[in-house]
């Protein structure tokens, strides 16, 4: 709620002629005054719903000769709301704190900011700017947080977008850092300085402000230790193949799986590097189409993702984009899930050839799953959270280790779907994959005897060597192409993994 000072009151063409809005915002402790709301049609039911919406214990008096059935349905379901059926007469704002009207009478509104006035009270006119001392403005409610938008009465339709916009980008966890803010500001110790200090460094990433595009050094000294760190590699690699004929005789005797994987695990990496998605799908179905059991193709998949989402997580803690609550609620039962998995898998790696074609089945609804969100990038709106968290990491967990991936696909995308905030899920999920990953992994390495290292070897080095470019690709590629030939490519190996084991059968 925006207030205009009753005095010297300033007219919207005055105040456009200023500096701009001139109106001085504050907000109103509604429950510890008397509202006095008059007109009981669509706009009274809008202003009532307005101030409950607000202040749920707010005190407020509704007067009109015709009444909408819902404000009686407010009323009914309000102890402080009291309806009075009758027409409007100057001694009811007696006892009023507050006025509110919503009439189309504009001589019954002039009466009734006439008779607000003469008892020194605040009067808000609906659709009448020069008669209001006050307006009512869009409000963005994130728990502890309200956010007050005030176009100085030129534009509501602009002030609602800009309500959506804030209400769309602030996550509702904003509401778990006020609880943390206000915690460490009670425990706090120290002079006024002191403590001002410490809460405005705990808050400096909220007001951070976007780089520049001058020339970021440390990126540079990054790139620059890679780059020599990379050459140096080569060297020596190149000065061990002439100078020691043992050396060139083992580097004959790899097994060229490793040279394959090797490949396929730096293009793997760049493209999800790209989308942010389908490393473990385009891996296991690589690894499938070149004979690799899936016990160790998922194990190869999550050895090799065990590094870049530990590095991923610590980033996404690093930057407060960690939803606690929403992390435990994930963990426990994500890793019971990967175990379990993991340890089925691999007591079935003897049936390879049977289990094979499931998990074909599963890398096929993954690629057309890839291929419709290609099309449809527009996130789905849902009013609703949703509530099984538990069950989603378990069965998450679960389906990953068996597939050889799918953490991301089904959490991320199910949480993303239920109505949690993009950033913080993207950042909770990261970091709870690291554990499911390594956990996997562990169960996995103990699990199998043979298990295709050179391809497991190849797939981490090349998705390790992948990692420090991947993200400077993505901006240069468009996500969408990438989408649909990843999906393509997925839906037809999948496709000739199943049928030529349904040949095999036949």
């Amino acid at each position: 709620m925006t207030l205009l000072p009753n005095d010297n009151k300033v007219t919207p063409a005055e105040q456009s002629k200023g500096t701009g809005n001139e109106l001085f915002p504050v907000f109103i402790k509604l429950h510890q005054l008397h509202t006095v709301v008059i007109g009981a049609g669509k706009v009274g039911l809008e202003k009532l719903t307005a101030v409950l919406t607000n202040s749920p214990q707010a005190r407020v008096t509704v007067i009109a000769r015709e009444i909408l059935p819902e404000i009686h349905a407010l009323a009914a379901n309000n102890k402080n709301v009291t309806v009075i059926n009758k027409a409007f007469a100057e001694y009811d704002l007696d006892k009023a704190d507050l006025v509110i009207a919503g009439t189309n009478d504009n001589n019954l509104n002039e009466y009734i900011v006439q008779a607000a006035h003469d008892r020194k009270l605040l009067v808000n006119i609906a659709d009448k700017p020069e008669l209001c001392d006050f307006y009512l403005s869009s409000i963005v409610h994130k728990g502890n947080l309200k956010i007050a938008i005030s176009t100085n009465g030129k534009s509501p339709t602009i002030a609602k977008r800009i309500k959506e916009f804030l209400n769309r980008e602030i996550p509702d966890e904003i509401d778990d850092t006020l609880e943390h803010m206000s915690a460490l500001r009670d425990n706090l110790k120290g002079d006024f300085a002191y403590k001002v200090k410490k809460l405005n460094e705990a808050t400096a990433i909220l007001s951070a402000a976007p780089r520049k595009a001058a020339p970021n050094h440390k990126m540079l000294l990054r790139w620059g230790i890679w780059l020599t760190s990379i050459a140096c590699i080569v060297i020596s690699l190149v000065s061990l193949w002439y100078k020691e004929p043992d050396f060139q005789a083992y580097v004959r005797d790899i097994d060229p799986m490793f040279y394959y994987f090797l490949g396929a695990g730096f293009v793997f990496a760049m493209i999800d590097g790209a989308i942010g998605m389908s490393y473990g799908v385009t891996s296991t179905t690589f690894s499938l189409s070149m004979g690799v059991p899936p016990a160790s193709a998922s194990m190869a998949v999550h050895l090799s993702e065990v590094l870049s989402n530990g590095i991923a997580g610590w980033m996404h803690y690093r930057m407060g984009n960690v939803n606690w609550k929403l992390f435990k609620l994930l963990l426990i039962p994500g890793i019971i899930g990967a175990v379990t998995g993991a340890y089925l898998l691999s007591s079935l790696e003897h049936y390879s050839q049977y289990t094979r074609p499931f998990v074909s089945a599963y890398t096929l609804i993954l690629g057309i799953v890839i291929l419709s969100k290609a099309f449809n990038r527009k996130p789905k709106k849902s009013a609703d959270k949703i509530k099984k968290i538990s069950l989603l990491g378990l069965g998450g967990g679960f389906i990953d280790a068996v597939g050889g991936g799918g953490w991301g696909s089904i959490v991320l995308s199910t949480l993303i779907a239920g109505g949690r905030h993009a950033r913080f899920s993207l950042g909770t999920v990261k970091l709870s994959r690291f554990f499911i990953a390594l956990m996997s992994s562990l169960t996995f390495v103990t699990m199998l005897k043979s298990a295709h290292w050179d391809a497991v070897a190849g797939l981490i080095i090349g998705s390790a060597l992948a990692s420090p470019i991947a993200a400077k690709i993505s901006n240069r590629i468009s996500s969408k192409v990438i989408m649909v030939a990843v999906g393509i490519i997925v839906v037809l190996i999948s496709i000739r993994s199943i049928a030529n084991f349904v040949i095999k059968v036949l």
